[in-house]
C-alpha cells in the first residue's frame, strides 16, 4: 500500500536547510533518505519552500478566492510531502518515526486513496 507522509517543519529546521551538506539537519535527511532507498520504499516526493511562498486558492459564492500564504497559521509549516510503498500502516509509523521532522515537527501519515485515483485518472 501506498502512504503519503506530509511533512511539518519549524521555521528553524527551514532554516537550517540553507547550511550546506554537512550540517546536521541535512545530513539527517540524507541519511533517512538512503534508507528509504535502500529498503526499496521511497515513491516519490520533495522539500516545500516556506509558507511565505504558499498560495491558496478556493471557490466561495462561485468566485475564486485567492488568499497569501497557507490557510492555516500554525508553529510549524509543511516542509514537504512522501510517498513510500509499505505493506501496513505499522511500517509507515515505523518510518514517520524515523523521519528526522519528527523530532522537532510532526509527520502526518495517511493512505494514499488508490481507488480514487485511479477513478480520475482513468481514461
Amino acid at each position: 500500500m501506498r502512504y503519503g507522509f506530509l511533512i511539518y517543519e519549524s521555521t528553524r529546521d527551514f532554516e537550517a536547510r540553507g547550511s550546506g551538506p554537512d550540517h546536521p539537519y541535512i545530513a539527517a535527511w540524507r541519511a533517512y533518505h538512503k534508507a528509504l532507498l535502500a529498503a526499496g520504499a521511497y515513491v516519490g516526493g520533495a522539500p516545500l519552500q516556506d509558507a511565505g511562498t504558499a498560495t491558496t486558492v478556493g471557490i466561495k459564492d462561485g468566485q475564486r478566492r485567492v488568499q497569501d500564504g497557507p490557510f492555516a497559521e500554525t508553529k510549524e509549516q509543511l516542509g514537504g510531502f512522501m510517498i513510500l510503498e509499505l505493506p501496513t500502516i505499522d511500517a509507515a509509523l515505523e518510518w514517520a518515526a524515523r523521519c528526522p521532522a519528527a523530532a522537532t515537527g510532526a509527520v502526518e501519515v495517511r493512505p494514499i486513496d488508490d481507488p480514487a485515483h485511479e477513478a480520475i485518472v482513468a481514461p
